[in-house]
């Protein structure tokens, strides 16, 4: 597993550099060199495995090219690598992948936002409530391009877009082992027009396609509760001194909760959420609703 930074507010942000590969990058490359040069295999033997040209492979050792985690996970049982260093290739890969990130939207992204992103790829679950749009992590584009739009009033079109794509590109996490979503959502966020039906029709089916997932859980609230008017973030690490933390996310800051009291106190608040979500087929069945609602606002806006 990804080793866990430290969670606490005043934790460091490590600058990263601008040009040039990823020190992380050449140094994952090595790794995947020694491994298979250890076990006698050739570039042609790597290739057939990740289903690539031996240039490729070449390109990947020398830190030249990303390493998918698909590609990263078929090579390293190919080589047969230990437990040990698998967890230190899954930590290289992690900040690879933070590395390029903040490379390609640094003038978007603040240091804030980039600690939280560094914890969201360590951590082996998240769990999130939602009381009024739907989380980013869950987001198609049509969606958070008009909430962005919304929030971000001073952005010229270029950040929006730069915004939008990070906020995209952070899904991509969910595609690995890990980490686990958990996505608890108030049901009147379901109905919040934050652009025309058929763009909000379009969230909700895919709202709808993970709630079937099963390494993706979308529970809805009902909307005849009282809930609370803020979202929670709550993640859960694999290792290390400190193994959960939660945060609350704002619009140009965040606070971290690492003190044990707040902690039980957020779980808690959680724990009486999920006690109160509809199960996984009165989630799928809300957000069926919440589709032909808007399926019917779309057809109603059409001319004629």
């Amino acid at each position: 597993m990804p080793a866990v930074p430290n969670p606490r507010p005043d934790g460091p942000v490590v600058p990263i550099q601008d040009s040039g590969d990823s020190l992380s990058g050449r140094m994952l490359g090595d790794e995947l060199r020694r491994f298979r040069e250890r076990r006698g295999y050739t570039l042609a033997d790597a290739a057939r495995v990740i289903r690539a040209s031996t240039s490729k492979v070449s390109r990947l050792e020398r830190g030249q090219n990303p390493v998918k985690y698909r590609d990263l996970n078929d090579l390293a049982m190919f080589y047969g690598v230990s437990r040990e260093d698998r967890a230190h290739l899954d930590q290289l890969h992690q900040q690879v992948g933070n590395e390029d990130l903040f490379q390609r939207f640094n003038d978007v992204t603040p240091a804030f936002f980039k600690r939280l992103i560094r914890l969201e790829r360590a951590a082996e679950r998240i769990t999130v409530f939602e009381p009024r749009v739907v989380p980013g992590l869950l987001q198609t584009e049509e969606y958070a391009r008009a909430l962005v739009r919304l929030i971000e009033t001073d952005r010229s079109e270029r950040d929006i877009e730069l915004i939008v794509r990070l906020r995209r590109e952070r899904q991509l996490m969910l595609e690995g082992e890990f980490p686990i979503l958990a996505a608890l959502i108030y049901e009147k966020a379901l109905y919040q027009p934050y652009g025309p039906g058929g763009m909000m029709a379009e969230q909700m089916r895919y709202l709808r396609d993970a709630a079937k997932n099963d390494k993706v859980s979308v529970r809805i609230l009902p909307e005849h509760l009282i809930c609370l008017p803020t979202p929670i973030f709550h993640l859960r690490f694999p290792d290390g001194e400190h193994q959960e933390l939660a945060y609350v996310e704002h619009a140009n800051s965040a606070n971290y909760i690492t003190q044990r009291t707040e902690l039980d106190r957020t779980r808690r608040q959680l724990d009486n959420i999920r006690h109160n979500v509809y199960g996984r087929e009165g989630s799928v069945a809300s957000l069926e609703r919440a589709i032909t609602y808007w399926e019917q606002a779309a057809a109603e806006e059409q001319p004629g």
